[in-house]
Formats: C-alpha cells, sequence, structure tokens
C-alpha cells in the first residue's frame, strides 16, 4: 500500500509539472538578421514558387498570406521589412489591404510594392505608383523581384 501510494504521489508531481515549450525554434533566432518579407497573394502557387525561389538566395525571411482579409493581421504578427502585395483578389483588393495597413501606426512605414498583372512591365519601368507605392508586374522575372525588393527594402538593422 505504502508504494502504491508513493507511485501515486510520483505520478501526480510529474503531472503537475510546468512544461516548457520552444515554439519558437532555434532557427527563427537566425531570421532575425535576414529581411522579413511578406508576400499576399490570392494565388497560392505564386506566393509558394516566390517564397522558395526567395528563400533559396538565402537573404530573405519570406513568408506567405493567401487570404487577403487575414493579411493586416499576418502583417501585424510578423512586422515585415516589406509587403509584395497582390492588387487583384477575391473579396477585398490589395488596395484595400494597404489602405488597413497603412492607417495602422505600427505598419505605417512598411514598404508596400504591388504585384499585379493589371501593369505592364513598360509602366512598371517608367516609375509607375499606385496609390502612392510602387508596383511591379506580374508574371515577373527573377532578377526583376530581387530588383524590385531590394530598390524598396529599408535599410535593415538586426536587432
Amino acid at each position: 500500500m505504502n508504494s502504491a501510494a508513493n507511485i501515486m504521489t510520483r505520478e501526480k508531481n510529474l503531472m503537475n509539472r510546468t512544461i516548457e515549450a520552444d515554439f519558437f525554434p532555434r532557427a527563427f533566432e537566425a531570421i532575425k538578421d535576414k529581411p522579413c518579407i511578406l508576400i499576399v497573394d490570392n494565388n497560392r502557387d505564386f506566393t509558394r514558387s516566390a517564397k522558395l525561389a526567395l528563400e533559396k538566395t538565402g537573404s530573405y525571411s519570406v513568408f506567405e498570406e493567401n487570404d487577403a482579409i487575414k493579411a493586416h493581421q499576418r502583417a501585424q504578427n510578423l512586422k515585415p521589412d516589406l509587403i509584395l502585395l497582390d492588387i487583384a483578389m477575391p473579396g477585398t483588393d490589395g488596395g484595400e489591404v494597404a489602405a488597413r495597413i497603412q492607417s495602422d501606426p505600427a505598419l505605417d512605414r512598411t514598404p508596400i510594392v504591388f504585384l499585379t498583372a493589371l501593369v505592364t512591365e513598360a509602366e512598371t519601368r517608367s516609375g509607375l505608383r499606385i496609390q502612392g507605392h510602387p508596383s511591379l508586374s506580374k508574371p515577373i522575372s527573377f532578377s526583376d523581384l530581387i530588383a524590385g525588393i531590394e530598390a524598396n527594402l529599408p535599410v535593415h538593422t538586426s536587432a
């Protein structure tokens, strides 16, 4: 009986222990040294391929959001250094998302670059701005995407 009571006490103590979890893996610490890019586009294939290509350079931490309604919340959580934002999305368009982000004091200085098939490459190269934001035309080459990011990415400082 005594040994059974000891076992139950030990099990109870084990169950009452605080469990510590590392929700942010060690790799996340290295991410802080890289500029954070948020890609918002309802086309999952585009965001996925852009994310993989950009991360392959080793220069960026890239996150995707495929739901325009959730984009502002995702930006609040990430505090990205730059947002690549599609204009034509179902429900809420990119212009509305940009307006929400700009009206948020925590995000109002975050550069937004519109990615859209609504403008031509020639218009992009001429410096066309949409709602005051630079734009990149889709489809876009990888080199043009990098150039557009680098031209609009603020100087990144380590935390």
